[in-house]
């Protein structure tokens, strides 16, 4: 049986007896490694592509890309007619924010304002033929900061302010955050009604969420309600959403299990995650689990690590499960990956 066809069996609700193992797409663009050798043995692979379109007559962005001891910087300007804002990266790491002031939300606000967004499927059908039936293709509203590719909260806290400026405006109820806020929402209310016209099943939301970093109440005061607001828009559609909560999150479990998330991506056990498989599942009977086995996993003996698969597999189970390799490519991918995957089919029989 192809990987697709295993794991929509998976999604479908059916026993799982022979668990899919995918890889994200931008590991395979962007690490130099055998992965022909790895989709042989049977390693699969999750797409992910834009569904939106974004037009925002009000900004434009200009890049430069210079080298700077060594290291590659990449400058961001994003330029509006009330002001400008800058960001820049070293080797693909951000290390300035956009917003440094609370006037900074106002330029942004300006930026994103008065934005029309078309659905596309071009991208979905192009990742569809090139994967055929060696893994899945997840849709998502976009993939960069500019087409806000996660709800407004975590777009501004992970993307736009940093965890410490975010921090100090959200406790202080900063108007001009909470007037970003409320554009962005606004715009993926939007974005979902767009998505209703495309031809992805699976959706992602790229929340990127670890309660340490705002605590329950703020999850509740400003992220629920979204959630809820989202889930209205594709009640009665065939669109499954899934969001990417990779971190801790057991304070909030209950929280969760009222959301009718269909899938949480990279579901990590501790000590990167706090709930373990089994935990997990009794807290979600009905979520499918996208599962991270945890990274340190990686450097036991091939004995250890198919043991932890196989105790993974039995408390996530039976049904509505897959494994993935969706935080970062194990070094020891050359025998560790082949493990995961001979434990699987060993499983199977």
């Amino acid at each position: 049986m192809s990987i697709r066809k295993r794991l929509e069996r998976a999604v479908s609700g059916e026993p799982v007896k022979h668990p899919v193992y995918l890889v994200y797409d931008w590991f395979v663009n962007n690490r130099d490694i055998d992965w022909q050798r790895l989709f042989d043995l049977g390693l699969g692979q999750m797409n992910h592509v834009d569904l939106l379109e974004f037009h925002r007559p009000n900004l434009d962005i200009i890049e430069t890309k210079t080298v700077e001891n060594g290291k590659e910087r990449k400058d961001v300007r994003w330029i509006t007619d009330i002001g400008e804002l800058h960001e820049f990266y070293l080797n693909g790491w951000l290390q300035e924010y956009m917003i440094k002031t609370p006037d900074d939300y106002r330029i942004m606000k300006h930026a994103l304002s008065d934005t029309s967004i078309t659905p596309t499927d071009t991208f979905f059908d192009l990742s569809e033929a090139e994967l055929g039936d060696g893994g899945i293709t997840v849709g998502h509203l976009g993939w960069t900061p500019y087409e806000c590719r996660r709800t407004a909260l975590q777009e501004i806290q992970v993307d736009f302010a940093g965890l410490e400026r975010f921090s100090i405006d959200i406790i202080n109820e900063q108007p001009e955050l909470l007037d970003l806020i409320d554009l962005i929402n606004e715009q993926t209310i939007e974005a979902f009604r767009c998505i209703l016209k495309t031809r992805a099943q699976h959706i992602k939301l790229w929340e990127n969420l670890s309660i340490e970093t705002m605590g329950p109440s703020i999850y509740r005061k400003y992220l629920v309600p979204i959630y809820k607001r989202i889930f209205e828009v594709l009640d009665s559609s065939n669109k499954k959403l899934q969001v990417h909560y990779d971190g801790k999150l057991k304070v909030i479990a209950g929280d969760i299990a009222g959301l009718p998330f269909d899938g949480i991506d990279s579901l990590t056990g501790p000590p990167e995650g706090d709930l373990t498989a089994s935990e997990a599942r009794a807290f979600w009977p009905y979520s499918f689990f996208w599962l991270h086995p945890n990274l340190g996993w990686y450097r036991l003996s091939e004995k250890q690590l198919a043991e932890k698969i196989r105790q993974t597999v039995a408390d996530a189970g039976p049904s509505r499960f897959c494994l993935m390799i969706s935080e970062e490519v194990p070094p020891e991918w050359e025998t560790a990956v082949p493990t995961v995957l001979r434990t699987l089919q060993d499983m199977a029989h």
